[in-house]
């Protein structure tokens, strides 16, 4: 069964998300909070396996939240729900250790199969909204294109590409014919040859490089 917990600070949203988790058989919400601070102090008594995060609340924002409950609770899932003029917002939270972004308005089954994803280990994007974001990112630096690809093997880069695409290491492998312990040793290689902390911040980097 996995745990949901839910952070918005509307309750119409709330209670929605709580009615359309509770009928999954394998979901239940275990808790909601208005804002990040209601949060910080109910994941203490009560950890969920994924937080449904909104980013604009009172007393403490999604940002705030995500970077101190990743902090404390590496383990829990962060899937950030928000809309189309918080970008700045959605990057400083997938840096802070969130799984991916969802727009509210996203259709039911999507937002479900997103948290299954993230449970799984992989990360959520919602294209519209990435391809927004690598709009108003910088200009794409080429030096920095090739030296990712200078630091990589064929095979890092193609599992690097695949993880900006939102796949698990389960997903991976089996595209690739490779054992999911060989796709993990692969990433874990990457990751430190880009000096990268997890797969969300080399999603990132992949999808800010264009790459």
């Amino acid at each position: 069964m996995i745990k949901v917990a839910i952070v918005d600070d509307q309750k119409l949203i709330r209670n929605g998300l709580v009615m359309m988790v509770n009928l999954q058989s394998d979901m239940q919400v275990v808790w909601t909070a208005d804002h990040g601070k209601e949060a910080l102090l109910k994941v203490a008594s009560s950890q969920p396996d994924i937080i449904l995060m909104d980013i604009r609340m009172p007393e403490m924002n999604g940002v705030e939240a995500t970077a101190l409950i990743k902090k404390d609770y590496p383990e829990t899932k962060v899937l950030v729900l928000t809309t189309f003029n918080e970008d700045d917002y959605i990057f400083e939270t997938l840096k802070a250790g969130a799984s991916g972004y969802l727009l509210k308005d996203v259709p039911p089954e999507e937002l479900l199969d997103g948290i299954r994803k993230a449970i799984k280990g992989g990360t959520v994007i919602e294209p519209n909204v990435a391809s927004k974001m690598v709009k108003n990112l910088s200009r794409i630096d080429e030096n920095t294109q090739n030296e990712i690809r200078m630091k990589l093997t064929p095979r890092e880069f193609e599992i690097a590409k695949m993880i900006s695409e939102g796949l698990s290491n389960k997903e991976i492998s089996e595209l690739l014919f490779l054992s999911e312990g060989t796709v993990k040793n692969h990433l874990t290689n990457v990751l430190e040859k880009l000096k990268l902390r997890d797969r969300t911040q080399l999603a990132i980097l992949m999808l800010k490089n264009q790459m």
